[in-house]
């Protein structure tokens, strides 16, 4: 199979090939070398509310559909595989009370380490148990009550989390709560990656974000790139629609409207003075996508101001622009292009990221 190469220097870069974007082999491909290899968020609502449960999730279920339980005991959260050891039946389907779990097929009982426990009609096999017998246990990241998952990561996601924390610790992030009115998801007539795209540049905003470049400082909008992940600042006009930082903190003194971190391949989170809007790009199919959106607010009054004033029109407005760039994508006279070195460094920091994953022997 053709191998995808990006330039680390950027300057002498082209953009990712059309076939990444349009061929149902790489589509294919990234789901085994990338997302297989990355960090999920997942939905945790239920879990944050209630204790002594089991809920069924599937990651990704449109790529992946990995089938995992999210598992709280007394607050000790932990996610196994939900999947039997023994002839991969589904072993919980909907929410249920904590306790033994035990397969409806065979009788297989699991204990609520994920460590199997009994199993019937098995006194004659030799070298049974074993540890392939036991669950699944999946690294769990509870980030201020978002929850994040690795099915088998090829990176560390907390060293990326606590950087943010970092950067944002003058937040109150344990008030975070979810609201429901501010939250929905988008279905998007374009590839996942090309999604991804447009969110890591700022380089459209005064050509697709009329009203968003009424608020935003173009000219000092700024992008920083980290190991596997980055974060664009944007800089406003107003400094009453601002963070209002410490003395001690790093960007004192500076009109800071918004962070734009990302994450890998597919996860964003959008810190703003009210709290943090998360953004999940899901692939449904190579030309069609799902993003989800999640607000956690910190301070109502501080809503629909600034940088996040019409969080919906952006959104739309960002659609509009991707389904036309996968129109084109497809064209027999489009193979790739040249990144503005200025404007586009998160582009070109996932496309060799792309380059890396997809590359894994």
């Amino acid at each position: 199979m053709q191998k995808i190469f990006v330039n680390k220097k950027i300057e002498l870069a082209n953009t990712l090939p059309s076939e990444f974007y349009t061929y149902e082999k790489f589509y294919n491909l990234s789901k085994e070398k990338i997302f297989l290899k990355s960090w999920q968020w997942i939905e945790s609502n239920e879990i944050n509310k209630k204790n002594k449960i089991i809920i069924p999730i599937n990651i990704l279920e449109d790529l992946i559909n990995e089938p995992v339980i999210l598992l709280k005991d007394n607050n000790n959260i932990k996610c196994y595989s939900n999947v039997c050891t023994h002839r991969g039946n589904i072993l919980v389907e909907k929410e249920c009370k904590l306790k033994k779990i035990v397969c409806n097929y065979h009788g297989r009982r699991f204990n609520l380490n994920g460590e199997f426990e009994f199993m019937p009609e098995f006194e004659s096999v030799k070298n049974f148990p074993s540890s392939n017998d036991n669950l699944k246990n999946l690294p769990l990241i509870n980030w201020h009550g978002l929850f994040f998952v690795g099915i088998n990561p090829h990176f560390e996601l907390s060293p990326i989390l606590k950087q943010i924390e970092k950067r944002i610790s003058f937040l109150a992030l344990n008030e975070l709560k979810i609201n429901n009115d501010l939250s929905r998801d988008y279905f998007v007539n374009s590839h996942w990656a090309i999604y991804c795209d447009n969110f890591l540049e700022g380089f459209h905003v005064p050509y697709i974000h009329k009203g968003l470049n009424e608020v935003l400082d173009y000219n000092n909008y700024k992008t920083e790139i980290y190991k596997n992940f980055n974060l664009q600042i944007g800089f406003s006009k107003n400094k009453d629609q601002c963070f209002q930082f410490p003395k001690n903190h790093r960007d004192y003194g500076k009109k800071i409207a918004a962070f734009y971190y990302w994450i890998f391949p597919n996860i964003m989170l959008n810190i703003y003075p009210w709290g943090i809007s998360l953004n999940v790009v899901c692939p449904i199919n190579k030309s069609k996508t799902k993003v989800l959106f999640r607000s956690y607010v910190l301070d109502n009054s501080k809503l629909n101001n600034g940088a996040s004033e019409d969080l919906n029109k952006v959104e739309l407005e960002d659609e509009n622009i991707v389904e036309n760039v996968q129109k084109g994508i497809n064209s027999s006279f489009y193979n790739s292009g040249r990144f503005s070195v200025e404007r586009e460094k998160g582009v070109h920091h996932f496309h060799c990221l792309i380059s890396q994953f997809i590359n894994l022997k």
